[in-house]
């Protein structure tokens, strides 16, 4: 029986593409929306690959510093050297757009029964800013960060977080990542999961694999109703 629905924060609430396409967008920014895609792509690989490497040589950061790392590896990679595009495009990282679905989801979650939560690499303040920006807090239970054990997922301590909480076993547990590795990991931690594939991508060659399936998360109420 599931009694808390878990979701990683970026990718899977809430748009990381926003902030590229958003400037992408804005008048006087020509150049750039035509790159803004390879740009938007670069700066989440970069992200995510610098938290890897950090997290197995111990090398630890906040997931701020990562996130202007990985820009700025994706702009120089894309020709761009302008500070006021970097600059502007991480203000934009603290306004980023929760995905259509995620609102009522999450609401009826709430009406189901079931507690909910964000369990995210993403540092306390970078979290706070995204759900209110979002307007989903007052769907959420709880907002856990790595910050709190000092190193990134997939590190099980991190998942850990989530028994600490919410005093519930593994199996109990619904975690929703749109991070195919993630919710791998998770799997392999003993989380019921999900992994939100909203890009069609493959099924990442790892020794476990997410339970379901999903292109979106409208189906998450029903899903975690029926496991």
């Amino acid at each position: 029986m599931i009694r808390v629905a878990v979701f990683d924060a970026y990718g899977t609430l809430f748009d990381v593409s926003a902030a590229a396409r958003a400037f992408a967008e804005a008048p006087g920014n020509g150049a750039f929306r035509a790159v803004w895609q390879t740009v938007a792509r670069d700066w989440r690989l970069k992200q995510l690959q610098y938290s890897w490497l950090r997290a197995i040589t111990g090398a630890h950061t906040d997931f701020w510093t990562v996130t202007g790392e990985g820009l700025d590896w994706a702009l120089e990679a894309s020709g761009i050297s302008d500070p006021d595009i970097r600059e502007n495009l991480l203000a934009l990282y603290w306004e980023l757009d929760a995905y259509p679905e995620v609102p009522q989801m999450l609401a009826t979650l709430k009406e189901n029964g079931l507690s909910t939560a964000i369990l995210s690499n993403g540092s306390p303040d970078m979290l706070d800013g995204a759900v209110q920006s979002a307007n989903v807090g007052e769907f959420l239970d709880d907002v856990l960060s790595v910050e709190s054990v000092g190193i990134f997922k997939p590190d099980s301590s991190v998942y850990d977080l989530v028994g600490k909480r919410f005093g519930v076993e593994r199996n109990e547990v619904l975690f929703v990542s749109s991070n195919g590795w993630d919710a791998a990991a998770a799997s392999g931690y003993g989380f019921r999961t999900a992994w939100v594939n909203r890009a069609s991508e493959p099924v990442d060659r790892l020794p476990w694999k997410p339970e379901w399936i999903l292109s979106e998360l409208s189906g998450i109420p029903e899903l975690a109703e029926k496991a």
